[in-house]
Formats: C-alpha cells, structure tokens, sequence
C-alpha cells in the first residue's frame, strides 16, 4: 500500500508556470507506476501523464504534450510534474495516482489506478 500527498498548487497567469509534488510513503514506491490526473468542475478526470517504475518510460496527454513534464525520483519517494505556458484551460484539481507496475493496462484510464492523493488545486487565471 502507499499513500500519496499532493502540493505545489496555487494561483498563476497564463503563460505561468507551477512544479506540482507527490510525496509517496512506503519503502516499494519504485514498484509502482505513477500518474498525474485532473479535473475540472464539471468534468470527468482525465490522464495528464504517467511514468513508469523506473523512470525510463513517460506519456502525456495531447493537451499538454510540450508543455508538461512528468518526473520522478525513488530515492526521495517523490514524483513531480512541471507545468509551463499554463493555460486557463489547465485549472483544475491535480491528482496524484499509483499503480502496481506490471501487466498489460490502459494508462489514461483513472480506473486502473489503485491508490489516489487528495488532490491539490491549480488555477490559471486569463
């Protein structure tokens, strides 16, 4: 089991940039597939981007693809995602998620994820 704790959100311009945090407990956080999620009010979530275990592996959403960056570091327990040329389309609530690594798995999809943070809010204002 890991648990996950979200930070770095707040208030930016468009055009801004925020690096968003995930703090991982536990001591097999390299064991697990990492993701940032989002939604807006009103929406469904949706897939930001994902890494793997290792690090050697990232995928974006379309929308951010160029603009986002996801990361990670295990022996700091910690992943990120860096976000840059915000735009007022990209307020929303950011999640973090993980997954036990391994199988053959939909990464944009919310439900493959076993574990969620509290999520922390992004606004970007015009």
């Amino acid at each position: 089991q890991v648990r996950l704790v979200e930070s770095g959100g707040g208030l930016v311009q468009a055009g801004g940039s925020l690096r968003l945090s995930c703090a991982a407990s536990g001591r097999t956080f390299s064991s697990y597939t990492m993701g940032w999620f989002r939604q807006a009010p009103g929406k469904e979530r949706e897939f930001v981007a994902t890494i793997t275990w290792s690090g050697g592996n990232t995928y974006s959403a379309d929308s951010v693809k160029g603009r986002f960056t996801i990361s990670r570091d295990n022996a700091k327990n910690m992943v990120y995602l860096q976000m840059n040329s915000l735009k007022p389309e990209d307020t929303a609530v950011y999640y973090c998620a993980a997954r036990n690594r391994g199988g053959v798995y939909d990464y944009t999809r919310a439900s493959e994820y076993q574990y969620w943070g509290q999520g922390t809010q992004v606004t970007v204002s015009s």
